[in-house]
């Protein structure tokens, strides 16, 4: 059996990326992105990261660009987190979507989106790929429904 599709960041994206959850967190959102925080499924601590959620029809989701991330393996653990911009703090649950049509749609969506910033990461698939390269590229990409709790 293979390894799941991991692309770890370089030392920019990690710098960058910092920069980026810092700026969420003291209120200054980067085109939509948000500090999520996960509970850690080894240290039980809150882990920090910025993600860019996503609103495909009237749904929230987070895409994980960079697979099966250590992110994408707490959130499976703890089913949900928080998101963080500034001092708003949002709670969530989050679902696991299934390798499918479904899915596909939403990564292409979030392709359009944030493609600019994420193409890197999904080996040559665009937005404009076909739906099956795109279901294709769907088992390296877990994707997270969440519902922000009120």
């Amino acid at each position: 059996m293979s390894q799941p599709y991991y692309l770890r960041g370089s030392a920019l994206n990690v710098r960058m990326n910092g920069i980026v959850g810092r700026l969420a967190r003291h209120g200054l959102s980067m085109f939509g992105s948000a500090e999520m925080s996960v509970r850690g499924r080894k240290s039980g601590q809150m882990q920090r990261v910025p993600v860019n959620p996503h609103t495909h029809e009237g749904a929230q989701y987070l895409v994980s660009a960079r697979g099966h991330s250590q992110w994408v393996r707490n959130m499976r653990a703890a089913g949900g987190g928080e998101l963080r911009v500034g001092r708003k703090v949002r709670e969530f649950t989050a679902v696991e979507i299934p390798d499918d049509e479904q899915k596909s749609l939403i990564i292409r969506a979030y392709l359009e989106r944030w493609g600019w910033q994420v193409n890197d990461y999904f080996q040559g698939v665009t937005a404009e790929s076909s739906d099956a390269e795109l279901l294709a590229a769907c088992p390296d990409h877990p994707v997270f429904r969440i519902s922000v709790e009120s």
